[in-house]
């Protein structure tokens, strides 16, 4: 197999360096991933979750937690942290947040933040690859976490077999929740700062919303990141997840909408027939006839 991504070494080396734990390596892998490179991975049945919610609601410092409960038990954990913000842009990233609240879990944890700024295209493209070489190097639980609830956080944690929806006891945010539609795509719920007096009346609240609003039953607990109380009871309801169809049909109709996007916007035509467009040159039906024809 040929060198790629000029990194100096064989592929095939540096992906049994990855396998027997060398995090450079893995590191080095991941980057060749997210240059739009393939390379050979095993889909295992890779372990995998998903965790969105609004910002401010404390699911890195609630991820932290779990981490913590999930290698007390034997896992390893890598997490996908994926955050719009750029490194060069001097914000916070997710996954630095997250390296912060697990620093000492040491060789049990791998931790890659993954900024949306660097890729128009979309992140999802990197995402299934990604999974399939973590859970080949023997990561045995494989976390997603995105910054929002919005279209394309749905995109990111649809790659997920199961989906936490972490909220605040504000019941606003669990409102915008509901309308990008996240809640259909979620297995539980969590609501977070469960000390607050206003964390019941929220957890009550949407219960009985969707009881009326969904077929399947979804699970809403009550945890506190910051304390530390319901966490592990809420890491033994996600390993207790079942297969549900509904949902299923959900993730998948988001994996292949999220395919063909990022083939789309990433064709070489793309930009002429959008210009095409703006210049009333050609029509819209035109414009879908000529994507159409160079996608084939």
């Amino acid at each position: 197999m040929k060198n790629l991504g000029g990194i100096g070494s064989n592929v095939e080396e540096i992906i049994s360096n990855a396998i027997g734990g060398n995090r450079r390596s893995l590191s080095k892998l991941l980057t060749i991933i997210e240059s739009g490179k393939s390379i050979p991975t095993n889909n295992l049945g890779a372990w995998t979750l998903g965790v969105t919610g609004p910002p401010g609601v404390g699911k890195s410092t609630l991820i932290g937690k779990m981490i913590i409960e999930w290698i007390s038990r034997g896992e390893k954990v890598a997490v996908l942290a994926v955050d719009p913000s750029s490194p060069k842009s001097g914000g916070a990233l997710l996954g630095d947040r997250m390296r912060m609240a697990i620093s000492d879990a040491n060789d049990l944890v791998f931790v890659r933040s993954l900024a949306t700024r660097n890729h128009p295209g979309g992140l999802t493209s990197f995402l299934a690859p990604m999974i399939s070489l973590l859970s080949q190097c023997g990561w045995t639980r494989i976390i997603i976490e995105t910054v929002g609830s919005g279209q394309s956080e749905i995109r990111i944690v649809a790659f997920a077999d199961r989906v936490l929806l972490v909220e605040g006891p504000d019941r606003g945010d669990i409102i915008q929740a509901e309308k990008a539609g996240i809640i259909e795509l979620a297995d539980i719920i969590a609501i977070n700062k469960s000390d607050l007096p206003s964390a019941q009346l929220a957890a009550d609240s949407l219960q009985n919303s969707l009881s009326l609003s969904t077929e399947t039953a979804i699970e809403v607990c009550l945890v506190s990141a910051h304390l530390g109380d319901g966490v592990t009871e809420l890491v033994e309801s996600i390993e207790q997840i079942e297969t549900d169809s509904n949902r299923d049909t959900i993730r998948f109709r988001e994996r292949l909408l999220s395919a063909w996007d990022s083939r789309l916007i990433s064709h070489p035509q793309f930009n002429e027939v959008i210009r095409a467009l703006s210049a009333g040159t050609i029509t819209l039906d035109e414009a879908l006839e000529q994507i159409s024809q160079a996608t084939n």
